[in-house]
């Protein structure tokens, strides 16, 4: 999988006024782009990037623009990326930060989006801290979501850690440990 970054609308243009141009030229890229994908068998992310915080210039800021432009694309090597924090995929990557900043409603987005994602990455709003720091995200409901929607994929960590990466990952033995795992995802029944 390989992320796929939008244009940036250029300083002192209305994105009003430029958009169609814009997004003409973003899926004739786009095409090529995953036409030369395709041989290589890969697949290109696309991630919707929140206006409000992160980049007020950047071209793709929503899921639901997103996922009409790889509808207009047509191949279907391109995902969408979902995050908590800021960000979406060729195959729609789903960055549920830039979701829940951008457009609210995680319980719903990921089930509408799901045939269209590729990737999911995580962070907490509005800090983009990890996913146990106060917020406004539910992560194991999130992961219980994901998890009955049936996604195998990777979920990608964007956020800030704090201390060294085992401490930064704390949240994550946790998790694992109130799903009755052991440290590393393996079932403590299965042991």
């Amino acid at each position: 999988q390989i992320h796929l970054i939008a244009v940036q609308v250029p300083l002192g243009r209305d994105q009003a006024v430029v958009a169609g141009e814009i997004e003409i030229t973003f899926i004739e890229n786009l095409r090529y782009t995953a036409d030369l994908l395709s041989q290589e068998d890969m697949i290109g992310l696309l991630e919707p990037t929140n206006s409000c915080i992160t980049d007020p210039h950047y071209f793709l800021y929503t899921p639901h623009q997103a996922a009409a432009i790889l509808e207009k694309v047509g191949r279907p090597n391109l995902k969408l990326q979902l995050a908590t924090a800021p960000s979406v995929f060729l195959s729609l990557p789903q960055d549920l930060f830039h979701c829940q900043i951008m457009a609210g409603n995680l319980s719903c987005n990921p089930e509408t989006y799901f045939p269209l994602i590729g990737h999911i990455q995580i962070a907490q709003v509005p800090g983009r801290h990890k996913p146990d720091s106060p917020g406004e995200l539910n992560f194991p409901y999130i992961f219980e979501l994901l998890e009955s929607l049936g996604y195998a994929g990777y979920v990608g960590c964007e956020h800030a850690p704090q201390g060294d990466t085992l401490e930064g990952l704390g949240w994550l033995r946790s998790h694992w440990e109130s799903q009755g795992l052991q440290y590393g995802g393996t079932s403590k029944a299965a042991k």
